[in-house]
């Protein structure tokens, strides 16, 4: 399996792709940069905003802007650029890490500490109208969120645990946690993840230089190398949703690859789901 670049940059830490249907557009995040990045696989248009502050995911919201989890809560951006806080949670050396939406259109947004301490991060879930709930309370590096076709389980990554859990999933609510798969010491980190129309989950591995793709069994069954030693995350775009994109990262790199930091793309890695947009 071939990668292309996409947009060959020079991001600190690239995390969170997710296809923009109804703008065809691929969304990205440079966390340390706080900045929101598009890129139009159509054209090769691209933008760049900046946030006041670090910026972990931004997803597209149903009526149109984004919804962003960022160090010190949930912001929206509206259609016409205007910026407003939603959740409003700031915690000293605390930030916004990964985030999904789930079938019903919530955020689960994930945060963690600066400095990485156990237990220091949390997942929380909040709707459209800002209501918010907290899911996990004791997570380390809160990373990949996804949901099985069905939406009947919900995948997670809490990083430093090698670990992808699985949970049930049912309108909201998730329980009887466990694990489902192990990345074994040597082969990275897990880090963001996406699930495919066939209920495969694919993981991006920090200090891997890989994505990996996993049945629904949670058995192994693909390694795609990757030229760079920190892959953050991957994500399903294009008008079919066959191209698997991938950002990631210069950080903590003494001798980054070139193309580190970079959103590369696997062109018909395989087909990916319809992702919902936030509710509020």
């Amino acid at each position: 399996m071939r990668y292309e670049v996409a947009v060959r940059a020079r991001a600190e830490l690239g995390e969170g792709p997710t296809w923009d249907a109804k703008a065809g557009l691929v969304l990205w995040v440079d966390i340390l940069s706080s900045r929101v990045h598009t890129y139009d696989p159509a054209s090769g248009r691209r933008t760049v905003r900046t946030t006041g502050q670090h910026v972990g995911a931004a997803k597209p919201r149903a009526g149109g802007g984004l919804v962003l989890n960022l160090r010190d809560g949930v912001g929206l951006v509206d259609p016409d650029g205007t910026f407003r806080m939603l959740h409003r949670e700031p915690v000293p050396g605390r930030r916004g890490n990964d985030a999904a939406i789930a079938p019903d259109g919530s955020l689960w947004a994930g945060t963690m500490r600066y400095d990485e301490a156990p237990g220091g991060g949390t997942l929380f879930r909040i709707t459209g109208d800002g209501s918010v709930e907290v899911v996990l309370d004791d997570v380390t590096v809160s990373n990949g969120i996804g949901w099985s076709p069905d939406g009947r389980r919900m995948y997670y990554i809490d990083s430093p645990t090698r670990r992808i859990d699985v949970f049930d999933h049912d309108r909201g609510r998730v329980a009887n946690r466990r694990q489902w798969a192990l990345v074994e010491e040597g082969a990275g980190f897990p880090d963001g993840l996406t699930v495919d129309a066939e209920g495969c989950v694919w993981v991006a591995l920090w200090d891997g230089g890989a994505i990996r793709r996993y049945t629904p069994a949670g058995e192994l069954d693909r390694v795609v190398g990757l030229p760079v030693d920190h892959p953050t995350a991957c994500a399903f775009g294009g008008a079919d949703l066959t191209d698997l994109y991938v950002t990631t990262a210069r950080t903590g790199l003494s001798a980054p690859h070139p193309l580190s930091g970079s959103l590369l793309v696997l062109p018909d890695a395989g087909k990916g789901l319809p992702q919902p947009a936030f509710a509020g």
